[in-house]
């Protein structure tokens, strides 16, 4: 009996642990991000990609150019790996009537689902990320935090099947160049 009370604390204990952020969290939090104002124009960023044990497995640069028409924000990213590798990805970002942000590009499947509130902005969606000479099926809990100085801090868990298989790191910062 004695167990299975300890069972059952250990078990609430683990669950109140797993609580899982909403942007609504953050509400109140500031400067406010508005994400066709930030990424309209040139930014830049660095970033990392961590495997699920911390091992840092690739970091890389990306040159941002954003264009915001009042209805549609595209994003065209310029990726240059440590090793030499480059890459490139095209999103256009609609916001929806209710607020939230949908996004398409050629590796997403379907459509990326964002909600923003305060200082943070959440993205979900499923990718065919470029492993090699293939490609592996993922999907994204992207976050993303603006701070003071026009730096955004994005950490995104990356999971195969609902596992988590590693973390990107990325810090933007908006390009004073024109």
């Amino acid at each position: 009996m004695q167990l299975r009370r300890l069972f059952l604390l250990f078990l609430a204990t683990l669950m109140m642990g797993c609580s899982t952020m909403k942007p609504a969290d953050f509400a109140d939090a500031r400067p406010k991000f508005v994400l066709e104002d930030y990424f309209a124009g040139r930014t830049k960023a660095w970033g990392l990609f961590q495997d699920r044990f911390g091992n840092v497995k690739r970091q890389f640069t990306v040159d941002i150019s954003g264009d915001w028409n009042g209805e549609r924000l595209v994003l065209n990213e310029h990726f240059l790996y440590s090793d030499g590798e480059t890459d490139q990805r095209v999103w256009t970002i609609r916001k929806r009537p209710d607020g939230r942000y949908e996004g398409t590009a050629k590796d997403v499947i379907g459509a990326a689902d964002g909600e923003s509130a305060g200082n943070a902005l959440n993205w979900g969606y499923v990718m065919d990320l470029k492993v090699g000479d293939g490609t592996l099926r993922v999907s994204f809990d992207d976050w993303m935090f603006l701070q003071p100085d026009d730096v955004v801090i994005n950490r995104a868990k990356v999971k195969k099947w609902g596992i988590e298989i590693g973390e990107v790191t990325l810090f933007f910062k908006k390009s004073t160049e024109t």
